[in-house]
């Protein structure tokens, strides 16, 4: 995945994939899910927009996960991403280990930051609304420096209007 440059956040769909959600998506070079998948059927129609990188989440305990890693390492573009679903779970130093962006989920809300030179991304849920959790997905563009995240908020949205 060398050449992406727009890559596509998603995580905690929890079996639902919104129309919106979609929608935010559609451009994505790449698409990585943060785990929480919840049904095998989310991951096709991701694929239908672009190539799709996956990690298990807590409930995505069924035999169609089971090949799912629980963490996994990507080139997009420029940058070298480390994606889990839950950041509590993070066991090595990205900063160390030349990791430039790491992308998690779990805790359904959108967040990112940086620490010593590392972005940490958390595209929020983008399943069933939680609590008063926004629902949302994100999207980081990697061609230009400093690289852009957006965050899209998907109940806010109209489906059929590109993000």
């Amino acid at each position: 995945m060398s050449d992406a440059s727009i890559v596509g956040l998603i995580s905690d769909t929890h079996g639902l994939l919104r129309s919106e959600a979609l929608a935010a998506l559609r451009g994505s070079d790449l698409i990585i899910h943060a785990g929480d998948i919840g049904d095998a059927e989310i991951l096709r129609q991701l694929r239908a927009i672009a190539p799709v990188v996956a990690v298990r989440g807590n409930i995505d305990e069924a035999g169609w996960a089971s090949h799912l890693p629980m963490t996994t390492v990507v080139e997009a573009g420029p940058a070298v991403i480390y994606v889990l679903h839950d950041i509590g779970d993070l066991d090595l130093d990205p900063a160390i280990a030349d990791v430039d962006i790491v992308v998690s989920g779990h805790s359904h809300k959108p967040s990112q930051s940086f620490r010593s030179g590392v972005l940490y991304i958390n595209p929020g849920s983008a399943g069933p609304r939680r609590f008063k959790l926004p629902v949302t997905v994100a999207r980081i563009t990697l061609s230009k420096e400093p690289w852009m995240v957006d965050f899209i908020d998907l109940l806010n949205v109209d489906a059929g209007a590109p993000p």
